[in-house]
């Protein structure tokens, strides 16, 4: 979630896609900007990576502290088995 409805999700998304590319050694994405309330958008970032990097703790952290970025949620963890 942005700061304020004020903010540049363009370069939030940019931000945060390499430091996800950082993180999961690929770029394997998917990013859907999604109505919040009140002109508020939310930037919601789908993607993949090895189980092998533990937890997301370190990745939200890194976004977190991109400028502009209010909060950072992960709403869903799947195991892929193959």
């Amino acid at each position: 979630m942005p700061i304020s409805p004020d903010e540049d999700l363009e370069i939030i998304k940019e931000k945060s896609l390499k430091e996800i590319a950082a993180f999961t050694g690929n770029n394997e994405t998917r990013v859907k900007i999604e109505p919040v309330a009140f002109g508020l958008n939310s930037l919601n970032i789908v993607c993949i990576a090895d189980e092998s990097k533990g937890g997301t703790d370190p990745l939200e952290e890194k976004i977190r502290n991109i400028p502009g970025v209010n909060s950072v949620d992960v709403i869903d963890v799947r195991r892929a088995m193959g």
